[in-house]
């Protein structure tokens, strides 16, 4: 079994899927370069994962296939753990399934190791245990877990996601785990009997809670009941248990109970299901409660209007008061859904996930209830959503046709054109003459089908009859038009918000915190920011970390007071923790209320640089001054 810094890097080399320097990946890990080469060392000693990763001048790189065959092959074995963590997770696998506990002597025996170790293991397991609900006790020899059977239940699916290294756990990784077959007809018929009763069905969080379906039947099996409720079921739920009760026999052995049914019930709708209001509009109006309706329409205002977006909308309040008024009930459960967009979604729409953050903030304190990162990914997607569906063509790219007239080719051509790039190009001049003066046609783009004796970026050469490789020429280059047109703009709009003497190289600080108050007194000391500024980027910060990417975190308070918007920002060589991530840029930003609009796509552009891997690193081994820093940002601005 490998370490967790030697999961850490493997990691690391598989997201990044190209050489990586042992200091690069030393700055990730948190360690020494030194460190990194005995890691890579012991993997290729060791006879199970020797072929996983390549060595070279230029650093370390991940064997994709070598990397695969060793995963199955950790996921195959059955051979005792000989890492501490691996064997605290099989001590507390063993502990959730046996209720009459373990025997410490006879556990040592079976994991060949001495009971000492047995004894440091089972004080691991304590600390895994807080805030479960489950304990851990001792009768002589023996150990075992005290709680109840739902906390049981949610350590045990807490526990297996951990050990999967899946964004989504598969329906293969469940049936492994529980000896089950058939999940995947499981989920098709219960899908489709969910859609004939007009759900939608949320595809990111179903297979969570086919792992309840699943975790109830090993437990049940095993005697473990859930008590009674005393509440009384909702009709709508209680339809739900009786499909669940219908088809879990069919495909499983167990022998769950209507409480069992009805707890199933309640997962799939708060985490899967949501009424079609497309379909069944009087169904939805009859699920929302008015309260969360108000609550949702409030928050919607005030974050239009502090984000300078439209959000007033009734069909999107509807849908985000649906998935709102799911959420109060797994917060009141402790039993949020994952999702596994939250990376991608706060890496690169750093705007959409900030509005969601607000809203997140917002339910909090209306609610009394904590929102997780996960849950804050999965209000981005409706907000994104609706912003998507409200966006016009107002970056459309121009275009001009040139193509002789011979019968009505160039009109069969342009219908062509815009039939299948409408979305990309907007046609406003067609030229037939032969003769065409280029410079006079004034649009982003040419498209001619008269070859050109001395070629020019804004020309592409097409054929009479549009050709998917045409086409495709043609998107590369309205996205190149794009890229180039917003990356001037912002480029002149950035180099507002610097200032030399809030620019830093290789200032460290024992924690995010800390570095978020270090850099707000030196704004305070510029008259940027006040006290209350720099206590609400900390409470920001607490709400979800600010580190948007894996090296760049963007400290911010959510109150836009700063006199005018303003960038602190700090470029290390060596990269500091930043909650769960290690980052080596910190840009500590100043809002002011005025200027938010022009600098959303701002805001978004520069997350955008910083998930460049090597424009990152550019970015840091370069700017040793403030003019180099500006220099090497316009570089990358303009690439």
């Amino acid at each position: 079994m490998i370490s967790s810094r030697q999961a850490k890097l493997l990691d690391y080399l598989a997201r990044v899927g190209g050489w990586v320097t042992a200091a690069e990946l030393a700055d990730h890990v948190g360690v020494t370069p030194r460190s990194i080469r005995s890691y890579v060392g012991e993997l290729k000693d060791s006879p199970e994962s020797h072929d996983v990763v390549s060595s070279s001048a230029q650093g370390y790189r991940l064997n994709t296939d070598a990397y695969a065959a060793y995963r199955a092959r950790l996921t195959a074995t059955d051979r005792p753990p000989d890492t501490p963590s691996a064997r605290v997770r099989r001590l507390l696998r063993r502990l959730l399934d046996d209720v009459d506990g373990l025997d410490v002597y006879s556990e040592a025996e079976a994991a060949f190791v001495s009971e000492s170790t047995v004894e440091s293991d089972l004080s691991r397991v304590r600390r895994v245990l807080d805030d479960s609900g489950l304990s851990l006790s001792r009768r002589g020899s023996v150990a075992l877990l005290e709680g109840s059977e739902l906390d049981r239940r949610r350590m045990l699916s807490r526990l297996i996601r951990q050990e999967s290294d899946e964004v989504i756990v598969s329906l293969g990784r469940i049936e492994s785990e529980f000896g089950l077959a058939g999940l995947s007809d499981f989920k098709r018929d219960l899908s489709r009997e969910l859609d004939h009763r007009g759900y939608f069905v949320n595809e990111y969080g179903i297979n969570d809670v086919l792992l309840h379906v699943a975790i109830a039947v090993h437990r049940s099996s095993r005697g473990g009941h859930l008590p009674q409720r005393d509440a009384v079921i909702d009709p709508e739920i209680a339809a739900t248990a009786a499909t669940l009760g219908r088809l879990v026999p069919r495909y499983f052995d167990g022998n769950l109970d209507d409480e069992e049914y009805d707890q199933l019930a309640i997962l799939l709708a708060t985490r899967v299901l949501a009424p079609d209001n497309d379909r069944n509009e009087a169904a939805v109006e009859s699920y929302l409660r008015p309260d969360v309706v108000n609550t949702v329409s409030t928050i919607l205002a005030e974050a239009s209007d502090r984000y300078a977006i439209d959000l007033r909308d009734g069909p999107f309040t509807m849908r985000l008061a649906l998935h709102v008024q799911n959420l109060l009930a797994r917060a009141s459960e402790r039993n949020y859904s994952r999702n596994p967009l939250t990376r991608s979604i706060k890496t690169t729409y750093a705007l959409i996930y900030e509005v969601a953050v607000y809203v997140a903030s917002k339910l909090q304190q209306s609610a009394g209830i904590q929102v997780t990162d996960d849950e804050i990914a999965y209000i981005a997607m409706h907000v994104g959503a609706h912003l998507e569906q409200q966006s016009r063509r107002t970056d459309a790219v121009t275009c001009a046709l040139v193509c002789p007239g011979y019968y009505d080719i160039h009109r069969l051509l342009r219908e062509r054109i815009e039939r299948e790039l409408g979305d990309d190009i907007l046609v406003t001049t067609v030229a037939t003459g032969a003769d065409t003066d280029w410079d006079a046609l004034g649009t982003d783009l040419v498209l001619t089908t008269i070859p050109l004796s001395t070629p020019r970026n804004d020309v592409i050469v097409i054929g009479p009859f549009l050709t998917h490789a045409d086409a495709d020429a043609v998107r590369a280059a309205v996205a190149r038009i794009r890229r180039h047109r917003r990356r001037a703009g912002i480029k002149r709009e950035l180099l507002e918000y610097f200032d030399e003497s809030l620019f830093f190289r290789n200032v460290y600080a024992p924690d995010e915190f800390a570095m978020i108050r270090l850099l707000g007194e030196r704004m305070r000391a510029k008259g940027l920011v006040d006290d209350a500024y720099i206590e609400g980027a900390v409470e920001r910060e607490r709400m979800s970390s600010t580190a948007f990417t894996d090296t760049l975190a963007i400290p911010h308070a959510m109150a836009m007071t700063a006199p005018e918007t303003a960038i602190a920002i700090v470029v290390n060589d060596q990269a500091m923790d930043w909650g769960e991530a290690r980052v080596n840029v910190i840009a500590f930003i100043a809002f002011n209320a005025l200027e938010r609009s022009g600098f959303q796509a701002v805001f978004d552009q520069f997350v955008e640089v910083f998930s460049d891997r090597d424009a990152v690193l550019a970015i840091t081994r370069r700017s040793t001054t403030f003019g180099a820093f500006i220099d090497e940002l316009v570089h990358v601005f303009d690439s």
